[in-house]
């Protein structure tokens, strides 16, 4: 094994802890995301907010993952001067990693599937970032590796350490910060907080806070129709696959992975994809800017949450993630053509989900279409 002289051990540490300083110095200089209200009036009794994770520096969720994986790496001793960053993301991580790589001068390189939208590659590439192309969403795993091995630089891997790396217990992470913005609210202990599963370490800091602050808050994930998270959390099977890359960009997964945690979450919804898609617009038109699929899915989830304490009279508040902004989707989610070719054409069900939304009735379609488990009914819309 090659030994490090003394003198260059010393070098390389001041290099860190200038490195996390930058990144401290930004997290000062940074703002909390905004906790919106959705009025919706077939709800009564019943308080949902959107936290506005596109505020952030880099437009999404992921910037907080980037934060928590560079302090991660760093601390470890695993990131030094000159390393080449690589990354397996399908987009909003990378944007995320490629700012924070920049900030502290390092070369990144995100290995991505060829399905990315165009507006997330020129994203990374804006923040200095490079992209490496793949066609097998199974390979994204050994393709990253590969290339941080051939570069001499080091694999993020957040689909490994997005649970580790992020401080759940406190340190202004998501959850802390939301139950600290609800604290005026009528309901400021929500009934559920929902978050879709891309990696599954934002589920992961939700599910752990709640417990470890002793709130009776539970937990629901959403999961995109091609993944396995929905699968695994029912049978706890760890060689679940599915061979196809999930549609709905930043969440879903092919296989499951280390930093989802079934344990810690109470329910799931599983969407499917013109679903979510449909969601999307939905709420787009009643925020008055557009917004990611992810967070169509999201929006879907909550509302099999809300529909359960409807059917069972509790009130209470329902908090939810509006993950990132649909400028990112121009030339994909929000291009009629794109739609069509995807098969993802959705008038008659954002009819539906309109619908359900202001009369607090599951529309029939979006009933027969979700499905369920954990602590929520198999039967939504009883």
């Amino acid at each position: 094994m090659k030994t490090t002289s003394g003198l260059s051990r010393g070098a390389d540490k001041s290099w860190v802890l200038a490195a996390i300083r930058r990144i401290e110095a930004d997290f000062q200089r940074s703002s909390d995301t905004h906790l919106i209200p959705l009025p919706l009036p077939g709800f009564p009794g019943v308080d949902l907010y959107l936290k506005d994770e596109s505020s952030h520096p880099t437009g999404s969720l992921k910037h907080r993952l980037a934060r928590s994986l560079f302090l991660y790496a760093l601390c470890n001793g695993w990131l030094r001067e000159g390393s080449t960053v690589v990354e397996a993301s399908s987009g909003s991580t990378a944007i995320s990693e490629a700012y924070f790589a920049r900030l502290v001068g390092l070369p990144f390189l995100a290995v991505m599937p060829e399905s990315t939208s165009q507006e997330k590659v020129a994203a990374i590439e804006f923040q200095g970032g490079r992209c490496h192309f793949i066609d097998d969403p199974m390979s994204i795993y050994s393709e990253a590796q590969r290339l941080a091995d051939k570069f001499g630089g080091y694999y993020m891997d957040q689909f490994t350490y997005a649970e580790r790396a992020t401080d759940w217990r406190s340190n202004n992470n998501i959850a802390e910060s939301i139950f600290d913005q609800m604290r005026l609210e009528k309901y400021p202990v929500p009934s559920w907080l929902v978050s879709s599963a891309g990696t599954g370490g934002t589920v992961a800091t939700l599910g752990r806070y709640v417990r470890y602050r002793a709130r009776p808050t539970r937990v629901c994930a959403a999961d995109a129709e091609y993944s396995v998270f929905f699968d695994h959390y029912r049978h706890r099977d760890p060689e679940l696959r599915v061979h196809k890359g999930s549609r709905i960009e930043g969440i879903g997964r092919p296989r499951v992975e280390a930093s989802f945690l079934p344990e810690v979450i109470d329910a799931m919804v599983k969407v499917p994809d013109v679903w979510s898609v449909a969601a999307m617009y939905e709420l787009s038109t009643r925020l008055g800017r557009s917004v990611g699929p992810s967070t169509g899915t999201n929006l879907i989830a909550a509302l099999a949450c809300m529909d359960e304490m409807r059917a069972s009279g509790e009130s209470g508040s329902v908090v939810t993630l509006l993950c990132d902004a649909g400028q990112r989707y121009a030339d994909t989610y929000f291009s009629h053509d794109w739609l069509q070719r995807a098969g993802l054409h959705c008038a008659s069900e954002r009819v539906a989900v309109a619908a359900s939304l202001d009369s607090g009735e599951i529309a029939t379609s979006l009933a027969a279409s979700w499905q369920t488990a954990g602590e929520l009914p198999s039967d939504p819309g009883r």
